[in-house]
């Protein structure tokens, strides 16, 4: 059975909107696209639900192959009971992946000429049992591999493994059909020392093609361990090339940060010619690119950061109290909830707003990333996007002073947005002018002509 899209753990081998928000956070823009994981061909996904030392990790990513071939080996710092995991819809991931997304926006210059009132003013953003089975358990102890637990859930087959060496992990699941990639023994030699256990799924194929389901759903995981890590090196087995993975952070407390590499903020707040409205995907690859060479490729970027009782621009609706304990949020309805200070003045407005969302993008090699992602929880609760700004200039008639002012400043506007993109993604600076040329062209300004001629376009 060929799968052409497969939502599925990571760690294999791991509206437009006006003003929504209060007053001091108002944006008043138009939210244009997004920057989501469609961008990437490759884009792993993981959920975590962080709370004092609860966790609920929610794994998915994109999957190509044959259903009988998929096989996951997670590390897990405990060993996982059957009431601990679940399977979860791919549409929770994609409503967090549509909420926290980068965006581009607009916004529309008004008549230099009108009377300016305060609230024109911009406001600052802020597996079945073997046949054999006790043959094959002398097995298994021949190669210091214990099964602590089996059973399934959905259309998986679960086991929870502990070893003592990682040579024969590796031989216990090549023996028992797990199609490992070479290369294993190296990277499961650390989880053994630090005696974590082995959570190992693969397909039930009956349950599979009994469920209806055309696609591999995500699995959930909930343990309690005061690690709050995610464990990337099995994924980097048989990488040929960098690994995207977009971490989303649920937390009752604020931002979340990776400890053990830096975490830099994303380029945001920045106005960019016209013309990548209709290249925003582009633009934001290239940007990304350009920021990730930049920092010698070792560090974890910030591009979202929010309260999710609401948002501002909104790329998509904030996600209801059901949706988020979907994605693992298991804290709505316990009083601990509102023992986490808020800051002075800080307003509540519905319940998802005690859960505080961080976006974590990190694009990772062996080389770079050598270690595994360690994470902590902060109190810091500013508010934070990945933010692109459409600034589109007034076409009426200028006839005050006021106008006349405003049309002389555009050019050198102009040229500032041009060397913006340039600096943010290496394009070739003439060729955006030139883009920028066709696009200004089709706008009907009485003056245009001259205009043109000033920023040396014609």
């Amino acid at each position: 059975m060929k799968i052409f899209r497969l939502f599925t753990p990571l760690l294999l081998a791991i509206v437009v909107a006006l003003c929504f928000a209060p007053a001091a956070w108002a944006f008043c823009g138009f939210y244009v696209a997004k920057a989501d994981t469609k961008l990437y061909n490759k884009a792993s996904q993981v959920v975590i639900a962080r709370n004092g030392d609860r966790t609920v990790l929610t794994m998915a990513n994109d999957f190509q192959g044959e259903v009988k071939d998929f096989a996951m080996v997670v590390p897990v710092p405990t060993v996982i009971q059957k009431e601990q995991v679940r399977v979860a819809e791919p549409k929770i991931i994609e409503r967090l992946d549509a909420f926290s997304a980068p965006r581009l926006v607009e916004y529309f210059d008004s008549d230099p000429c009108a009377p300016l009132y305060d609230y024109d003013r911009p406001q600052a953003l802020p597996a079945p049992p073997p046949s054999n089975e006790s043959g094959r358990a002398r097995g298994d102890d021949s190669l210091g591999v214990t099964v602590e637990a089996r059973f399934n859930v959905g259309e998986y087959d679960i086991l929870i493994l502990s070893a003592k060496e990682s040579g024969g992990l590796e031989t216990w699941l090549q023996r028992n059909g797990y199609k490992i990639p070479r290369g294993a023994k190296q990277l499961l030699k650390p989880y053994i020392r630090s005696s974590m256990k082995f959570f190992v799924a693969k397909v039930n194929l009956d349950k599979f093609e009994k469920s209806g389901y055309q696609y591999l759903r995500p699995l959930q995981i909930s343990y309690q361990s005061p690690r709050f890590m995610l464990p990337i090196r099995l994924g980097m087995i048989n990488a040929t090339t960098e690994q995207d993975l977009i971490v989303y952070i649920l937390s009752a407390e604020g931002q979340a940060e990776i400890t053990n590499y830096r975490t830099v903020k994303i380029p945001s707040d920045a106005n960019i010619p016209l013309f990548v409205k209709n290249e925003f995907g582009e633009f934001y690859k290239s940007m990304f690119q350009t920021v990730y060479t930049k920092e010698d490729k070792k560090v974890g970027f910030l591009e979202y950061a929010w309260d999710m009782g609401n948002c501002d621009p909104c790329s998509a609706d904030p996600l209801t109290p059901e949706e988020l304990k979907q994605a693992g949020v298991f804290w709505l309805d316990e009083n601990s909830a509102s023992d986490v200070p808020a800051p002075p003045n800080f307003r509540r407005p519905f319940p998802g707003s005690n859960v505080f969302i961080s976006r974590l993008h990190v694009r990772y090699t062996r080389d770079k990333f050598p270690e595994d992602l360690i994470f902590q929880q902060t109190g810091n609760r500013d508010s934070f996007q990945g933010r692109y700004v459409l600034q589109h200039p007034f076409q009426g008639e200028l006839k005050c002073q006021a106008g006349r002012e405003y049309k002389r400043s555009l050019p050198k506007r102009f040229e500032q947005e041009a060397q913006t993109l340039a600096k943010l993604t290496n394009w070739n600076i003439q060729d955006i002018r030139n883009k920028m040329k066709l696009s200004v062209s089709n706008l009907r300004f009485s003056w245009w002509e001259n205009l043109l001629s000033w920023f040396g376009l014609y």
